[in-house]
Formats: structure tokens, C-alpha cells, sequence
């Protein structure tokens, strides 16, 4: 045979291989994307979109936390209630409407006591005017956690938030009642809330350590814990009766608020675990951390180990605001937090 024709057939052969081996090609980077630890989500998500975004959200939240450290706590308890319903969409934010006359503001767990909703409209306010119909809601709380942690810390809580989340487009007051539980939960109950959001015990320890900044209605535990037999610190029992009036109930015009740490309120450190061992902690839920073994070993370790705690909350921030995150034809970006587009 020629020595042509062989060459035309090794040709042949190479280019018969050719689809094959590109989509071969296509499948290893899918799988490199998906085993991204980020994967739906990146870094650096709007570094050609909107380039100045996440400074946007950081000199607001800067401004913000300098005016009020409460401003930085309530946009941190603002993720949590947002990702653990619905995912981390943005659900949280909508308003009232004829169609939706009851979304998940309204409900319980976050009417009255949720707040920093005119803050992410501020920020929402400045991204629009710098990059229009770009930067979702969801991305905008999940930044301003971040930076409201980094800035209550003092930088000692540090680290890169990955994004590309959507807005969700339904929100309805049942929901959060199903999976944020109450203060008064047992250990039980709250691993179980987490567990089914994919979030580990570990996980519930080191975010419970977000109630180190802060402030409580007196609603939220005085039945539970200052009312009945409970393990409270008699001395901080005192203080909090001398704030808290007997009958305080939710949503009233008699339910002080009273800070969740009453060593360092604005600091965002690992006090909290010293008060869990010390029985100066307002919840059950709080308490509830030293009724295991395990979850008492974690709370000692994020007590003394300096150090230990900051490291595991931005590695759990990370993964929570991760939760169902909506991607795709799933979501939209909102023009208005507060209302779904109508195109």
C-alpha cells in the first residue's frame, strides 16, 4: 500500500475522533465548574458586569454599622432567615401586594423583630444608579453579611463571598414557620432544622455564635427562661427582669429589647461560647448547646481556642448562603427589592 494512503487513513482516523474527544473536553469542564466548592456560584461574579459592586455594598454597610453596630447584626440574622426559606433568593424582602397579601415579612419569626430592610433598599439604591438592573437582591444581603461581619469583628471575620444568586418571585408567611424554629427549640429541634437545609451540627454551633452582636425583644425568652425554673445566670436573670416586663409579648407596645451579650454587645467574637459556659445566654436555644457531648466539646473549643471560632463561621456563612440559591430561568435580578418584575 502507498505511504499516501496510509497517511490519509491516520487522517482520516485523527479527525473521526475529533467529536468524541471534544465532547469528552466539554464533560471534564463541566465537572472541573461542578466541583467547584462555590458551584452554582463564583468569585468575582461581577467583575465585568459591575466591577465596583461589592464596594458599593461595602461603603454603604461601612457607613451603616458607624451609624448603628445594630445595622450590622440585623443584616447578618437577614440571611439566615432569608436562605433557610426558600433558599438564599431574596424572599425575605417583598412586600405586600393584592396577588401576595402575606409574604414571609409578615410572619411571626420575622414581624416585628427583623430589620435592616431600608438598608439593602440604600444599597439596591446606589448599584442601580452605578450598574442597572445588574446586582440581585439576594447577592446584595449576602454581601452585606459578609461586610457587616468583617466590620463588627474588627476584620478578625474575613473572607470572599462567592455569587450569582437570583431573586426568588414567591414569598408567603407560612413558610418560615416551617423551618426557622423559635428561640424556645431544644437541641433537637434546631439540628434537625439545619440538618435539613444541608448544614451540619458544626454548622448550628458555630452560627449560633452569630448572637454575640445584637438585640432581643424580652418576648423571646421571658416565658422560657425567666418566668419558669430555667439554668440563667441569677444575677443576669435580675438585670433582665429589671428590663423585661413579666407579660412582654411579641408585636405589643410593651416588649423592650435588651442585648444578647452583655460583655462585648458590638463585638463580633467568640464571647457568646464563655456566656453559653457561663449560663449568661438569653435562649433555650442558646442553653440547648450544652445538652450534648459533642455540641458542648464545640462550644468549649470555640471558647478557647483563639481564633477557632472566627475560622469555621466564614467557612458556615459561605455555606449557608449557598442554600437552594435560584440560578438560570429559576429567578430574576429585581429592579425594586421589595416587588417581583412584571415584564
Amino acid at each position: 500500500m502507498p505511504s499516501t494512503s496510509l497517511a490519509n487513513m491516520a487522517t482520516a482516523a485523527t479527525s473521526s475522533k475529533m467529536p468524541v474527544l471534544a465532547a469528552l473536553t466539554l464533560l471534564l469542564l463541566a465537572v472541573a465548574c461542578r466541583a467547584s466548592p462555590y458551584y452554582p456560584l463564583e468569585l468575582g461574579y461581577y467583575r465585568y458586569k459591575c466591577p465596583q459592586a461589592e464596594a458599593i455594598v461595602k461603603a454603604v454597610m461601612e457607613k451603616a454599622i458607624g451609624q448603628n453596630p445594630g445595622n450590622g447584626a440585623a443584616v447578618i440574622r437577614m440571611l439566615f432567615h432569608d436562605c433557610f426559606v426558600e433558599g438564599c433568593d431574596a424572599s425575605i424582602l417583598l412586600d405586600p401586594t393584592p396577588f401576595s397579601p402575606t409574604p414571609e415579612k409578615l410572619s411571626p419569626p420575622n414581624n416585628p423583630s427583623l430589620r435592616g430592610f431600608e438598608l439593602i433598599d440604600a444599597i439596591k439604591h446606589a448599584l442601580e444608579a452605578a450598574c442597572p438592573g445588574v446586582v440581585s437582591c439576594a447577592d446584595i444581603i449576602a454581601f452585606a453579611a459578609r461586610d457587616a461581619s468583617c466590620f463588627l469583628s474588627h476584620g478578625r471575620v474575613s473572607f470572599d463571598m462567592p455569587a450569582g444568586r437570583l431573586d426568588g418571585t414567591f414569598s408567603n408567611a407560612s413558610e418560615p414557620l416551617k423551618f426557622l424554629v423559635p428561640p424556645t427549640s431544644n437541641l433537637s429541634d434546631l439540628i434537625s432544622s439545619f440538618v435539613v437545609k444541608g448544614m451540619s451540627v458544626e454548622d448550628l454551633v458555630v452560627l449560633s455564635g452569630a448572637h454575640t452582636v445584637g438585640q432581643s425583644h424580652c418576648s423571646s425568652f421571658v416565658s422560657d427562661r425567666l418566668d419558669v425554673p430555667s439554668d440563667i445566670n441569677p444575677g443576669l436573670a435580675g438585670f433582665l427582669r429589671s428590663r423585661c416586663p413579666a407579660n412582654a409579648t411579641s408585636g405589643s407596645g410593651d416588649d423592650p429589647t435588651v442585648v444578647q451579650d452583655v460583655v462585648t454587645p458590638n463585638d463580633m467574637d467568640s464571647q457568646y461560647y464563655r456566656n453559653v459556659l457561663s449560663h449568661t445566654v438569653l435562649f433555650t436555644s442558646d442553653a440547648a448547646l450544652l445538652t450534648s457531648p459533642e455540641t458542648a466539646k464545640m462550644v468549649v473549643e470555640n471558647a478557647k481556642i483563639p481564633g477557632w471560632w472566627e475560622d469555621r463561621f466564614e467557612k458556615a456563612m459561605v455555606k449557608m448562603a449557598s442554600i437552594e440559591v435560584k440560578t438560570g430561568y429559576q429567578g430574576q435580578v429585581r429592579k425594586n427589592c421589595r416587588a417581583i418584575n412584571h415584564y
